[in-house]
């Protein structure tokens, strides 16, 4: 029987983006079985979280981001247009959100199909990987196309189950806290949290102790 783990994610951290195609990688690569669980960010959930943050927190999350990408060799931009409308000199978040809830609620529809790791792989090198306009035109569409989906009826899940899908999103963030942690990327393993992309080898690891084996 494959093991199995549980992937805590959201659309708008970059940390999550640096993680998710190297989970992505052991899932095919080894007999785990890895379920995505999108939430919605700090952004949504906190939305007074940056105002909150110290000075320094923005500028050292920004080189420490570059630095992972080009430490790993991962294709790496700001996303262009961000999925949380934010004013960058207030750090306010807008009330208006018209990218983020369509995003985690594609998310969780792709996660029902059993095809959660691949969607948000594909949709975050799009809006990560230093693309622009990645929700415009068909960028979205041809990335559900390599996850073996179909974004329109992706889509019309999101908008006639929003309500289901937002009650399920909120069940895996209770879930995550519920494992010990809050924040994402976190992988949850055998009861175990590992938070962050600079645990996937210890997350392998601990797989290993318990039978982890190659494909």
């Amino acid at each position: 029987m494959s093991l199995a783990a549980d992937l805590f994610w959201s659309s708008r951290s970059p940390y999550s983006y640096l993680a998710i195609g190297r989970y992505r990688a052991l899932a095919a690569s080894h007999d785990i079985v890895i379920n995505l669980r999108p939430v919605y960010p700090l952004a949504i959930r906190q939305p007074d979280f940056f105002e909150r943050s110290h000075p320094n927190w923005l500028s050292y999350t920004m080189r420490d981001m570059i630095r992972v990408a080009q430490f790993h060799g991962i294709p790496f931009g700001p996303p262009r247009p961000d999925p949380i409308v934010q004013d960058v000199a207030t750090r306010a978040i807008a009330a208006d959100q018209p990218y983020i809830y369509r995003l985690t609620r594609l998310g969780q529809a792709a996660a029902r199909r059993g095809k959660g790791l691949a969607f948000a792989d594909e949709a975050a090198q799009l809006i990560w990987g230093g693309a622009q306009d990645w929700h415009s035109g068909d960028h979205l569409a041809g990335a559900s196309r390599r996850a073996g989906l179909d974004l329109a009826e992706l889509d019309a899940e999101a908008v006639a189950d929003a309500e289901a899908l937002d009650t399920e999103i909120a069940a895996n963030q209770v879930a995550l806290e519920i494992a010990g942690h809050w924040g994402v990327p976190t992988l949850v393993f055998d009861g175990e949290p590992f938070f962050g992309q600079d645990r996937i080898e210890m997350a392998r690891w601990r797989m290993e102790q318990k039978g982890l084996q190659a494909r």
